[in-house]
């Protein structure tokens, strides 16, 4: 092996050293954040229980009120309504992105376990898209998702196939981004997810319109470290793995689509497990 070859190897170990480092990190992060989380969604329920109370005081005494003072008091409590009903909602926002930290982190090794996949979709895409908003400050993409309504849960290992949700929407966000660095204004990045059912098997598709592959980044996509990114930003191991994930460890089948300069589709075609 090439001394070039085996500094690459190096570089791309030590960033997975980090990274698995970062996992430990993230998961006892997540675990210090949950306790103040659910103090905030509880104490943001009960007031909202407490103005209601308050609602029904006015409305029984609101013919001691001046009409003026009462229309205030109205437009107050359900302002204050709007804005505990948004931190509620923000706050099983986070809830649910460290419960996902967490099932990453602590997940048991091949477990299969019934699972809301759309919800595992939604909520690692959105990770990606932010992950590539805190590195690249100029960042912004469209995603349109569509999820099948109805969906049961599906048997599925769920911190593996989250990986393989992460490692796919990585790859797409920065295939636009980097497209957008050298297309012109009209350019307008886009990725879009989709979940459904489909002849017996679950679905998953992601599709970009960034710069698309070269027939040689398609002959060697799934080749361990190889990789279209600079040196410290990919280690050339994210598509591997995710077929394995796919194809191994699911028993399903990894495919794509693509035209250089134009865009790629990765589709995971899973069999649903009874």
């Amino acid at each position: 092996m090439e001394q070039e070859q085996i500094d690459l190897l190096k570089q791309q170990l030590q960033q997975q050293e980090k990274r698995a480092a970062l996992g430990v990190l993230s998961a006892g992060i997540a675990h210090e954040v949950q306790n103040p989380l659910n103090f905030v969604i509880n104490f943001s329920k009960m007031s909202e229980k407490l103005l209601q109370d308050l609602a029904d005081i006015v409305q029984d005494n609101e013919d001691r009120l001046p009409e003026e003072d009462r229309e205030d008091v109205e437009d107050i409590i359900e302002s204050l309504k709007t804005n505990l009903a948004k931190i509620a909602e923000h706050g099983e926002r986070a809830v649910s992105v460290v419960q996902s930290i967490l099932m990453m982190s602590r997940g048991k090794e091949n477990e299969f376990l019934p699972a809301d996949v759309c919800k595992i979709v939604k909520e690692y895409v959105w990770m990606s898209y932010h992950a590539l908003r805190a590195n690249y400050k100029d960042f912004n993409i469209a995603i349109h998702e569509h999820y099948q309504e109805g969906l049961p849960l599906m048997m599925v290992i769920p911190q593996d196939l989250s990986r393989a949700v992460l490692n796919v929407m990585n790859n797409a966000c920065y295939a636009v981004w980097k497209k957008k660095q050298t297309a012109g204004d009209d350019y307008q990045p886009e990725v879009t997810v989709s979940v459904k059912v489909e002849n017996g098997n679950l679905v998953i598709s992601f599709a970009d319109n960034g710069e698309g592959m070269s027939e040689e980044v398609k002959q060697r996509i799934y080749e361990n470290f190889f990789t279209t990114k600079p040196i410290g930003q990919g280690t050339g191991l994210g598509m591997g793995i995710t077929r394995d994930i796919i194809e191994n460890k699911h028993g399903g089948t990894m495919s794509f689509e693509s035209v250089e300069g134009e865009g790629a589709t990765f589709t995971f075609t899973l069999p649903i497990r009874k």
